[in-house]
Order: C-alpha cells, then sequence, then structure tokens
C-alpha cells in the first residue's frame, strides 16, 4: 500500500517537472504564415485590415487569450486595436515571446516562449495595451496575422493632474461653500486644506476619487484660500497648481435715527425714521426693511425700500409704546444684525392740552337781544377721546342797538365725547345785557353745549356746537343767553 503511494507521488512530481520544462523549453521559430491564427490572402495586410480581421475572430481571439492564462487581457486588446497605434517595425533574430497565437487543422494553439531563429529580421505590428496601469507590447507578424505577447510589460502609472474648484466664489457668512476635485485625474488620494488671509491653517480634508466633494462654511466674514492635493498610485503629489478662493461677505452696518425721542404730543404728527447713516464695508446698500412693532411685540406696520435716502415717515394715530426694528441688506444679500442701534423702543403721547378761539351770534338776555360773541380758552383731555374740560371766556358785542351793551362771559365745562359727537355741561359767569334794569343782571349761569368735530388733526381741531345759558337766581327770560358757534383747538 505504501509503495503505491508513493508510485503515484512520483509520478505526479514527474508531471509537474515535466510541464515546468515545457513551459520553460524555447520554440525556435524559423518561418512563418505556416499555421496562420487568421485567414490572409494576397498581399501582406495593412493595418487597417488586420483590424477588420481581428473583429471577425474576436471569439478566436479570445478562446487564445484564455488558453493562454491571459484571459484579462482580451477585453483591453479589443477596446484598444482600434485606437492604438500600430507601429510599422521589425523585431531582430533571437526576440522571444512569452506566447504565440496560432491555427493548425483548423485549432487554436498556444505556443509558449517562442524565439524567432529566422535569417532576418522579422516584420511585424507592435501594439502597445493598456491595462491596470502597465503597457503590454503584442507582436503581430505581418504576413500571418498571429497575435504574440511580448515580454516587455512597462509601469504606465501617469502622474497624477490635480484640479479644486470652489463655489461660490464670494458668499455670505454660513452660506454652504462647495470644495470640488471631481476633474482630479490618476489621484488615488486627494487632501485640501484651507487657510484664512493671514496664512494660518483652518482645516484639512481628505477626499478620494469616490468622494471628491465636500461642504463647509465660515462663521467669519474675510478673505480664505484653498489648497488642493493629489497624490497618484506610486505615491508622488501633482505637481500643477491646484488653489481657490472664497470671499465671505462683510455684513452691512445699520444706523438708525428718529426724529423724536421722547415723541410727545406727536400723534397725529409724522415721525421719520431714517436708516441713511448705513453703510457696507464691502459693499453697497440696496434695501432697507422698516418693522413697526406695538407694546405686545406684534408687527403692525411695514416699509420696505430700495432707495435712498434710506427714510420713512409714519403717522401715528394712536398714542402707545412702539418699537422700530430696522434691517438692511447689501448687494450680496447679507442682512444686517439685530443689534441694538437698528431697535429702538420709544412712546408717542397725544396732545392734551389745546388753546381755543370761538365766535358766533347768539341772543342775549331776551328774544331780541341780538350778538356776537368771542372767545378765548383752554381745552385739556381728562380722558383722551372721552372726557375733557373747557375754560373759556370772551365778549359778546350787541348788534341790536340800544338798550343792550357789551356782555362778559366766562364758563368752565366738563364734556363727554362721543366718537365725533360731544355734549358739555358746568358753570359759567356773565354779565347784565342792559345798564340799569332790575331785571337784566349780571350773576351764575348753569351752561350746556351739544356740538360734533368738524376735523381732527390730532394737533388741531375744529368744533360747531350750541349753548345754552340759564341763570340762576335771576330772572329767566331776562337773563337766558342762547348761541352757536365755531370752535378752533390748536
Amino acid at each position: 500500500m505504501k509503495l503505491r503511494k508513493s508510485v503515484v507521488l512520483f509520478v505526479v512530481m514527474a508531471l509537474v517537472v515535466l510541464t515546468a520544462m515545457s513551459f520553460a523549453q524555447t520554440t525556435k521559430l524559423k518561418r512563418i504564415g505556416l499555421y496562420t491564427f487568421v485567414e490572409i490572402k494576397g498581399q501582406v495586410p495593412t493595418a487597417e485590415v488586420m483590424k477588420g480581421l481581428f473583429d471577425r475572430y474576436a471569439a478566436d481571439i479570445k478562446t487564445g487569450f484564455d488558453m493562454a492564462g491571459n484571459g484579462e487581457l482580451y477585453a483591453p486588446f479589443m477596446d484598444q486595436i482600434n485606437t492604438a497605434e500600430w507601429v510599422d517595425t521589425t523585431i531582430p533574430v533571437g526576440e522571444t515571446v512569452q506566447w504565440m497565437l496560432f491555427r493548425s487543422h483548423n485549432v487554436i494553439k498556444v505556443a509558449r516562449n517562442v524565439e524567432w531563429a529566422g535569417k532576418d529580421a522579422l516584420p511585424i505590428f507592435l501594439v502597445k495595451v493598456m491595462k491596470d496601469w502597465k503597457i503590454y507590447d503584442f507582436i503581430i507578424p505581418k504576413n500571418c496575422g498571429n497575435i504574440a505577447l511580448g515580454k516587455n510589460i512597462v509601469d504606465a502609472i501617469p502622474p497624477a493632474v490635480c484640479s479644486l474648484v470652489v463655489l461660490p466664489a464670494r458668499a455670505n457668512v454660513n452660506d454652504p461653500i462647495t470644495v470640488d476635485m471631481s476633474g482630479t485625474q490618476y489621484a488615488k488620494t486627494m487632501s485640501v486644506e484651507i487657510f484664512d488671509a493671514q496664512g494660518q491653517k483652518l482645516a484639512t480634508q481628505e477626499l478620494t476619487p469616490q468622494s471628491p466633494k465636500w461642504q463647509t462654511k465660515f462663521d467669519k466674514p474675510g478673505e480664505y484660500s484653498f489648497k488642493g492635493t493629489a497624490v497618484n498610485m506610486e505615491g508622488i503629489a501633482a505637481a500643477n497648481p491646484c488653489a481657490g478662493k472664497v470671499s465671505i461677505n462683510f455684513p452691512p452696518i445699520c444706523k438708525l435715527w428718529t426724529s423724536c425721542l421722547p415723541c410727545e404730543d406727536y400723534v397725529g404728527r409724522p415721525i421719520t425714521f431714517d436708516a441713511s447713516g448705513s453703510s457696507d464695508p464691502d459693499g453697497q446698500i440696496v434695501k432697507v426693511v422698516f418693522e413697526l412693532l406695538d407694546a405686545q411685540g406684534n408687527v403692525i406696520d411695514t416699509c420696505v425700500t430700495t432707495r435712498k435716502p434710506w427714510i420713512w415717515e409714519k403717522v401715528f394715530t394712536k398714542a402707545g409704546t412702539y418699537t422700530i426694528n430696522v434691517t438692511v441688506f447689501d448687494n450680496d444679500g447679507a442682512q444686517s444684525p439685530a443689534s441694538d442701534p437698528c431697535r429702538l423702543t420709544f412712546e408717542v403721547t397725544q396732545k392734551k392740552l389745546f388753546w381755543t378761539i370761538a365766535a358766533g351770534p347768539g341772543i342775549y338776555g331776551g328774544s331780541t337781544g341780538s350778538y356776537v360773541f368771542l372767545r378765548a380758552g383752554l381745552f385739556g383731555w381728562i380722558t383722551p377721546d372721552k372726557w375733557s374740560f373747557t375754560l373759556s371766556g370772551g365778549g359778546a358785542i350787541p348788534i341790536s342797538g340800544s338798550p343792550w351793551r357789551l356782555v362778559l362771559t366766562a364758563d368752565a365745562l366738563i364734556n363727554g365725547h362721543f366718537q365725533k359727537f360731544f355734549l358739555g355741561t358746568g358753570v359759567g359767569l356773565s354779565t347784565a345785557t342792559r345798564p340799569i334794569d332790575a331785571n337784566h343782571k349780571a350773576g351764575l349761569d348753569l351752561v350746556g353745549q351739544a356740538g360734533f368735530e368738524v376735523y381732527d388733526n390730532w394737533t388741531s381741531k375744529g368744533q360747531l356746537f350750541v349753548e345754552f345759558r340759564a341763570p340762576c337766581f335771576r330772572s329767566f327770560d331776562n337773563n337766558y343767553k342762547a348761541g352757536f358757534g365755531f370752535r378752533f383747538l390748536f
């Protein structure tokens, strides 16, 4: 049993040795054209004719490459023979190739370690084919179309070509910046470094041909530079320049001025909000947004302007506490940050005291006592738009003649307001309408008024009113007074 195993082992080893010897043995080729791989008729074919023959015999070529043990070279060979350069040359006597494909009795065969042993140099086409950064020499004898693989295999790792694109070239703070090295060629690894304007390195990012893009952002304005590096399969860095830059926009600076602070008695009067003092360090202001907020923080009005001088005039119809918030935008779309200089809280108050002048016709001291009165006084709000008081005094000139005389009046009234209408009541004093008459006397009056506002622009008003004065402790028929008139408040 042991003897049988030993014999089998010996036979196997012998076959291995014989096979290795057969592979190592050199086949001397003295003639060419006896066992052609492709059928060639007539004269020696050109390179173009040979390309067409190889396309026709593609299946046989694949079989031959597989038999030779280089099936991986079939695809690049077929892909490149039509575009590669076919060099018309010769190989000298004694030149050897790794293997040669030929055909015998229509059977594809492979001869290994073939040496050209003819009398003269052999005319051939030399075609170089690249696979996995190696260049293989394929030798094609001209008059037989056999395919041989030369022994000359050259490394063909090209130098890396670095490409770096940074977009956008100008951006705002915290905008995404895309770094793209996808245009880099022949690189195994890639990296990009970021530097600030002073040359200080801020970051380094490793990239690969499979993942050549990266996004970053900057939280401060300024100039930033990018330096790319690409390394090929041999670890040699690219020599070509590979750099980019980005400019991060400086935001605009907002400044706000108001025409009143505090804004006392400014209900009904225009208040100017002026942002013309705003500026941009590296551009220009193109838009200003004014926002007006009430005491609860609600936006109650907005003004957007795209023209200088960046001013908004606003008339307030109600007293209260307001906040003005201003934002300026530059030509790159950046906006000013929220800051105290462009956010002001202020109080607008309503005018409460007015001087008054009133005039009109009346009947004083009887149905025949016709007068024209003129008074001056003071109007004041107790509760704006609800309760007010009026103090006034003046004289009435008779237009009916003797025995009527000049009458002086003064009064103090409390008024209730119902939108545009008002009612007033109070007390007053008036002098006698006749010089010597026991029934016409000076004294205290109860005064009543009713009227409505003709106009109201908050800083001045116009009122029409009717008035009746009832005498106290005196004859009613001889001392009542009535009239209507117009009162101007300013």
